[in-house]
């Protein structure tokens, strides 16, 4: 701001001194080196050294600081998908199993329930016929898949009396 007794002249006056005396102060650091010659350069080196290892240690430590969160993120990012996905799975196997249900097709645990029951008795029926009967030889069957073997009646024939 201008005061009042403050002539633009004065202003551009007082603006080159500033800039005379700036231009002076750098011709006598320019004469001050080289008269001090190798000396003051070689200070500045190991000073400048001193610095840009200090600036290169922090810089390390601090990238360090910012991987570790990384991975803490990461990490937590994969437990949370992990969780998310475990949820995403079940939800799915109830739904499979339920309509499954719905069709009549047996779960895993009633086949195995099943098939435990059918050795039960095969083992009863070993047992009461030992040797009244001669062994046979299993007939060979295509394999049917669970749902169609639910799904179809079997079609045996009733043994009759006079065996």
């Amino acid at each position: 701001m201008e005061k009042p007794t403050d002539k633009p002249d004065d202003k551009s006056d007082r603006i080159k001194d500033s800039a005379q005396q700036i231009w002076l102060a750098g011709l006598g650091a320019f004469a001050k080196m080289q008269q001090e010659g190798s000396k003051a350069f070689e200070a500045l080196v190991k000073d400048g050294i001193g610095v840009q290892k200090k600036t290169q240690q922090a810089a390390e430590e601090t990238l360090a600081q910012a991987q570790a969160r990384m991975t803490g993120f990461a990490s937590d990012f994969g437990n949370r998908a992990a969780g998310g996905w475990g949820k995403l799975e079940s939800i799915f196997e109830d739904r499979v199993a339920r309509a499954l249900e719905k069709l009549g097709i047996p779960s895993a645990e009633e086949v195995a329930a099943l098939q435990a029951r059918v050795e039960a008795l095969e083992a009863q029926l070993k047992h009461k016929d030992g040797a009244a009967r001669p062994a046979r030889t299993p007939r060979k069957t295509a394999a049917r898949h669970p749902a169609e073997a639910a799904a179809k009646p079997s079609r045996r024939r009733k043994p009759s009396g006079d065996a």
